[in-house]
Order: structure tokens, then C-alpha cells, then sequence
């Protein structure tokens, strides 16, 4: 059994098919040699978007493993680590109906090229998110015509009826979360029947990737809280959906002693009024910590926004100066900024797993977080390696702010604490081990199909970890991106999956 297997814990559970496939002579599962992949992904900003983050730093640590990766994509387009071998971009354009500074914009008659294009356009017209549906048309087209060239497919939540049916090779699908939980959170903040009736429309998508992730062969995810999500919003069958954890890159977020840190600085990473990131609850605890601590000072890490309930909010307790918005900054300036803070907070009221709070602990910078989803799997248990609060309290956020920015001596355990947990288990390098063994695993099935295909059924999902589990109530794993919130007619389409503010 290689490394890629084990860490991905095949040992205990390939599915009869495969093993059937392997005593006819197929190519073992663990089979060393490098694989041709395409990672496809229809938004892949490393910048903004936890679906950019997870393509760049998965290709990245793939091609280190020595395997062939083409990353397709629309805009906007990935940004790839250079250096590495084997690892390259094939740009598969769409109309970039939501690009800054002319979201929602009409394109000119010469930049139609065919009737997937006209499709785009309808549906942004009619109020829809096209995105998802079109670029799977568009990949569907370009995969058949290049049959032989790869040995897996691995769509990053694409989820479009293009993917369905051959496509030229096997194929494995990711699904950070389910975006209907996303669809919930905007309707349950939707104020009138007109906006209710918008974020329907919007979210018409979402009956496709249901319909689509059932008919899905081999389903990666990113967290044990995720993948209940997906077998209840999505009814995709459990022994389809296998656990592969994601992490921080270590190496670019650790810690500095020679960058000061600011007395009472918090930091957090949020997509403006996008209900589900629960930024409003942290800048009215900021309010009532100011009380106290009135040197206390957020930063957060997206755009300021101009109306809504945290701009409401912001003037309601007049926090214009201890509230700090910052965009378009590096890599290496975020992990700056995120070092110099006493306090890193996640006051999301849902994460399929948060880059951010992981980000976070890998720099040592003591964490505030909710129990928000799967946030407790990545942060790990209360007073051990975070302080953890309800989500949507305002009162508790505020309480765990004063805590922590008073008690320097519990900002250094669990800084060093949280370091700790996330080298264990949450890096980029064991997440591209664990879904090269399910590559290979997908392969193996789709021969087995071939030869038998009654005898084809996909492997049990493996166990939990049992670190993880302990770590929260439903700890199984890590998590990440992948969500389109919905616009007001007005406004420009952002991720509430925002790992970095260039949008």
C-alpha cells in the first residue's frame, strides 16, 4: 500500500469491484505511477473564493507528487504556483457576465460564439446563475474531443448535466458543501418578497446540482459536517461520499515573532452582508467590547460595504474608525496581517469547513470561532485549542473578544495549540495524497464497470478520524469553499467562500 493509499485510509474499505478488478489482472490501485489529471474549476480567482484556494494549493501539491495536472477553467481564470513541472492552465472562456467593475453586463453582438453563450446571457437576463450549467456545456465539449488525454476528470462543484454521462474518463467531483444550505441562509435574511423571490431565482442552479450529484460515482468532500449536508440536501447516497481533508499551506502561514503584534487588533475574513459569514453579530460585539477595551479594533479582510445591515450596524454604534476594510492586498501581506492581531475571529453562521480559521492557527494567532457547520471540526475543542461560541450571539462573540484580549498568557496556549492541530491534520500535502488514492480508486472502478458492470459498486466511505471526532460534534474533517451568494439586482457578484479580498 503507498503513502496516497494509506493516508487516505483505502486499506480498510476498497469496494468488492475493485478488488475484483484487481485479481483480473487491471492496474492495481496503488499503482505509483504518475496520473494524468484535469482539475476542472468555472471560478478559480486563487484571490477570492475558497474554490480558487482549494484548485491552486491541490495542483499545486499534486504536481509534487509527481502526477501530469491541467487545471480548465473560466474566469476568473486560476493562478497557478510556477516552478512545477507538469503543471499547467487551459483557459475555457465564458462571457464573463460578472467581471468588475460591469457585473451584469450585456456583451457585444461579435462576442457571441454559439448557442451556450445565448444560454449564458438568457439566463443571467431572466435573473439566473448560469455559470455552473454553461461552463459544464463548454467542458463537456472540450473533454470529448481531447478522449485519451487524461486518466481522471476531478471537477471541483461544477455539478452541470454536461459532466454526466462519458466524458472520456473517469470522473471524481468535489462538493465542498451543498450551496442550498447557502440558498436557506439567504432566504431566512431575505426582507421582502421581491428579494425572496430574487434569491429563488438565483439559486434555480441548485435543482441541477441536486439532480446532477446523485447520478455522481465518486464524490469528494472536505468535512464529516459536509457530508451530512450533502446526503440530506442532496440525497446523494452515503457510501458514495468519501472524506478527504483539506488545510492551510503551512510553510506561507506561520508564525513571526518579528512582526509586532497591535494591542487590541481582531482580524477576520468576510464577503461583506453575506448573511452566512455572520459579520454583523462581530461588529456589534465589537461594541460592547469597546466598552471596556476601547483601544479594541477590527480589521477585515473583503469590501467595505456601502448599505446593508453591517454598514447599518457600523453607524448604529458609530465604529466608522475602529472598523478597518482592506482589499487587494498579497499573500505575504495578508499573513502580516493576520500575524499582528491579538485575535483571529470566525463569526460565520455556517462553514462547510473556513480557510481562514485554519489559515489563522497555522500563524499561532489565538482563535474565536462559532460552531457554525463544520467549524469545530477544523478548530478543534473549546479552551484547548480555540475559544468557541454560538453562532449568531453577539453577547457571546463579546465575551470571548474580552477573554481573550485580556489573557495573554491563553492567547499563547492556544496559539501554539492551534499550530499544532493544524500541522496533525490539516495540510495541502495530506489533502493530495488522500484524493490521488480516490483518483485511483475511481479508475479501478470504471474498469471493473467495464468488465462487469453489475459488479461495479462504489467503496464505504472510511472512518472518521479519531482525533477529529473528539474534537467537536460532528468532527470528521476540513472544508472549504465553493459558494456564489446572491446579488441584489444592483449589486456585483461576490463568494461568501471569500478567503482574500481582491475581488
Amino acid at each position: 500500500m503507498t503513502a496516497e493509499a494509506s493516508q487516505a485510509g483505502l486499506s480498510q474499505g476498497s469496494s468488492p469491484a475493485v478488488s475484483t478488478a484487481l485479481a483480473q489482472g487491471g492496474a492495481p490501485i496503488d499503482d505509483s505511477r504518475p496520473l494524468r489529471i484535469a482539475l476542472l474549476t468555472y471560478k478559480g480567482n486563487p484571490f477570492c473564493g475558497g474554490q480558487g484556494v482549494y484548485v491552486r494549493h491541490l495542483s499545486r501539491e499534486l504536481a509534487r507528487l509527481g502526477h501530469q495536472v491541467e487545471v480548465i477553467g473560466a474566469q476568473p481564470y486560476p493562478v497557478l504556483d510556477e516552478g512545477y513541472d507538469g503543471l499547467s492552465l487551459t483557459e475555457l472562456p465564458s462571457l464573463d457576465l460578472y467581471r468588475q467593475p460591469d457585473p451584469f453586463r450585456t456583451p457585444g453582438r461579435g462576442e457571441y460564439r454559439d448557442w451556450i453563450d445565448a444560454l449564458e446571457v438568457g439566463t443571467m437576463w431572466t435573473g439566473g446563475f448560469p455559470e455552473p450549467l454553461t461552463f459544464s456545456l463548454r467542458a463537456r465539449r472540450h473533454l470529448r474531443a481531447r478522449r485519451g488525454d487524461f486518466d481522471v476528470i476531478h471537477d471541483n462543484q461544477t455539478l452541470g448535466y454536461g459532466l454526466l454521462g462519458d466524458i472520456g474518463a473517469p470522473l471524481v467531483t468535489t462538493i465542498h458543501h451543498p450551496i442550498t444550505v447557502d440558498r436557506k441562509l439567504d432566504l431566512d435574511a431575505a426582507e421582502s418578497r421581491r428579494r425572496r423571490a430574487s434569491v429563488r431565482r438565483w439559486y434555480a442552479f441548485t435543482r441541477m446540482q441536486k439532480r446532477a450529484a446523485r447520478r455522481l460515482p465518486s464524490v469528494l468532500t472536505v468535512s464529516g459536517t459536509s457530508r451530512d449536508e450533502i446526503v440530506g440536501h442532496l440525497g446523494v447516497r452515503q457510501d458514495r461520499i468519501h472524506v478527504v481533508h483539506i488545510g492551510a499551506d503551512t510553510d506561507l502561514f506561520s508564525p513571526d515573532a518579528s512582526v509586532p503584534v497591535v494591542p487590541g487588533r481582531i482580524v477576520t475574513t468576510s464577503s461583506a452582508d453575506v448573511p452566512l459569514k455572520g459579520l454583523v453579530f462581530l461588529v456589534e460585539a465589537l461594541a460592547k467590547v469597546r466598552v471596556e477595551q476601547p483601544e479594541a479594533h477590527l480589521v477585515v479582510v473583503g469590501t467595505r460595504p456601502a448599505k446593508g445591515p453591517v454598514a447599518q450596524a457600523m453607524e448604529r454604534y458609530g465604529l466608522g474608525d475602529a472598523v478597518e476594510f482592506v482589499k487587494g492586498i498579497s499573500d505575504a501581506e495578508l499573513v502580516d496581517l493576520v500575524r499582528s492581531a491579538q485575535v483571529a475571529c470566525v463569526p460565520s453562521l455556517y462553514e462547510g469547513f473556513s480557510l481562514p480559521a485554519a489559515e489563522a492557527m497555522a500563524t499561532g494567532t489565538p482563535l474565536l470561532a462559532t460552531t457554525g457547520g463544520a467549524i469545530p471540526e477544523v478548530a478543534g475543542r473549546d479552551g484547548e485549542t480555540c475559544l468557541a461560541v454560538p453562532p449568531g450571539d453577539a453577547q457571546a462573540l463579546a465575551a470571548g473578544l474580552n477573554r481573550l484580549l485580556g489573557d495573554p498568557e491563553l492567547r499563547a496556549r492556544l496559539g501554539a495549540a492551534g499550530r499544532e492541530r493544524v500541522l496533525r491534520h490539516f495540510t495541502w500535502a495530506r489533502a493530495a495524497e488522500g484524493t490521488v488514492a480516490r483518483y485511483r480508486e475511481a479508475m479501478a472502478r470504471a474498469r471493473a464497470a467495464a468488465a462487469d458492470p453489475a459488479a461495479a459498486a462504489p467503496a464505504p466511505a472510511p472512518a472518521a478520524d479519531p482525533a477529529l471526532v473528539a474534537a467537536g460534534p460532528a468532527a470528521e474533517g476540513a472544508a472549504g469553499p465553493g459558494a456564489i451568494r446572491t446579488p441584489a439586482a444592483e449589486e456585483p457578484v461576490t463568494s461568501p467562500r471569500e478567503s482574500r479580498a481582491t475581488c
